[in-house]
């Protein structure tokens, strides 16, 4: 099992930038794929992006590509989201998430974080 932590939300003006970090913990976290989700009151949770255990493939939904970059660093058990040119329409609570690797192509994950807010301004 791992234990997942998230930091770096915070309040940003449009068209500036955030870097969210996931410490990970417990197991190995190069055993685990991984993945950014963001959630606000008014939708369900989505997908923002998703990272193979090795770093070698990356994925990204249409509305943050380009503009959000995923990453991780195994040696130091983390993950990060680069984030620029941030909108309004950004605002959320932003989650990582994670799933052992033998169940990389299923669609749910097993372990998650407890939530970063980003707020963008206009």
């Amino acid at each position: 099992q791992v234990q997942l932590v998230e930091s770096g939300g915070g309040l940003v003006q449009a068209g500036g930038s955030l870097r969210l970090s996931c410490a990970a913990s417990g197991r190995t976290f190069s055993l685990y794929t991984a993945g950014w989700f963001r959630q606000t009151p008014e939708k369900e949770r989505e997908f923002v992006a998703g990272i193979t255990w090795n770093g070698g493939s990356t994925t990204y939904a249409d509305s943050v590509k380009g503009r959000f970059t995923i990453s991780r660093d195994n040696a130091k058990n983390t993950m990060y989201l680069q984030m620029r040119s941030l909108k309004p329409e950004d605002t959320a609570v932003y989650y990582c998430a994670s799933k052992p690797r033998s169940r990389a192509s299923a669609n749910d994950y097993d372990y998650w974080g407890q939530g970063t807010q980003v707020t963008v301004s206009s």
